[in-house]
């Protein structure tokens, strides 16, 4: 008997939470058990997302409780080694990206179209395991299957990338000035995605210098720093003197949030795509007297913004690739974590692999 094998079949090698404090373990657990309707997939690749940044730096006060060891990892990827029976649709062997937002279906917002604030709603990698392990298991309705190999090496982005897909497409663009505020992973996505949806001007704002030139690789007009006292008055003279038609705001910083605000247009459009601190506050008057549109988007719409992200890769309109800047082994996963968590922010969209 291949013994090696024998063990890695019931026990696999994931980061994992031990405790409710900052930080996490690389060690053995149990693969996890196949539900009905669920699959098993061999990970292939993970990303790290800001819910993961949280649960490792452990700043998120209403995490649930879970049992120690967990399992945690948002955005991931794989290849199917088993399918429940009610698991319909998939075989050994697909490749699928995970849409880490378990829904119930049932509910007023799942029959509307709108899974993604399903009143039921559960993420992986937070309320259930996640994917920063060899194996995982995820409820087949969850699964995007890839139909062809060739965008198989972008599979642990693509939620993130649909999620900016979502903010960027949901109006038109078309000879619009449009702000993106914030060069983390879903701004730098968004930079691109404006320019292949029509926009005339995009803006890239952010403190770190190392994401602003990131953001030019991504296809950014102008890039400044958002704090700087001369940025506004650039913005009116890049715009006529109007500002801009449509900020996205993806940096969740108050103060360039409010910035932000005061950079659009009366009647332009604020996307809210990233989330801020408790208690911030902003100048509500300002949004009635300027006729200012505000959106606010949880994530992605399931599956609509799945079809928009494949077109867009498929298509090669967008090539989100200077956006991954790294790329390291689950092993040494505290160096990824300790990377995005400096303060120079050096870092892109950092992937894992087992």
């Amino acid at each position: 008997m291949d013994f090696k094998r024998f063990f890695r079949i019931i026990f696999m090698k994931a980061i994992v939470k031990t405790d409710r404090k900052r930080g996490a373990s690389y060690r053995d657990v149990d693969v996890p058990v196949l539900p009905k309707d669920g699959l098993l997939i061999r990970v292939v690749s993970a990303s790290i997302s800001p819910m993961d940044i949280s649960v490792y730096n452990w700043t998120d006060e209403s995490f649930p409780e879970q049992k120690m060891p967990f399992v945690f990892g948002e955005e991931f990827c794989g290849e199917v080694i088993d399918a429940g029976q009610l698991a319909r649709g998939f075989k050994k062997d697909d490749f699928i990206s995970v849409e880490s937002h378990v829904f119930c279906g049932t509910c007023g917002q799942c029959r509307n179209e709108r899974r993604d604030i399903c009143q039921n709603l559960k993420i992986i990698g937070r309320d259930i395991p996640g994917g920063f392990s060899e194996y995982a298991v995820v409820p087949a309705r969850c699964a995007w299957k890839h139909s062809s190999d060739n965008l198989k090496y972008l599979g642990a982005i693509m939620p993130t990338f649909a999620s900016a897909a979502n903010a960027v497409l949901s109006q038109e663009l078309f000879g619009k000035t449009v702000i993106v505020s914030g060069c983390r992973p879903v701004g730098l996505f968004s930079i691109s995605i404006a320019k292949a949806g029509g926009a005339s001007r995009v803006i890239a704002l952010d403190r770190s210098a190392y994401r602003r030139d990131l953001a030019v690789k991504m296809g950014a007009d102008y890039v400044f720093d958002p704090l700087s006292r001369s940025t506004p008055g650039k913005i009116r003279k890049i715009s006529s003197g109007e500002g801009a038609d449509e900020v996205i705001e993806a940096s969740g910083n108050p103060a360039e949030i409010n910035n932000a605000v005061n950079m659009l247009r009366p009647g332009g459009r604020f996307i809210a795509a990233s989330k801020t601190e408790d208690g911030f506050s902003f100048d509500y008057s300002s949004f009635i007297h300027n006729g200012i549109k505000m959106e606010g988007l949880p994530g992605r719409e399931i599956f609509k913004s799945w079809y928009k992200m494949e077109t867009l890769l498929r298509s090669g309109a967008v090539d989100p690739r200077p956006a991954i800047t790294h790329t390291f082994q689950f092993k040494d996963f505290n160096k990824a974590f300790s990377l995005i968590n400096k303060k120079e922010q050096k870092c892109g969209k950092i992937l894992l692999v087992p």
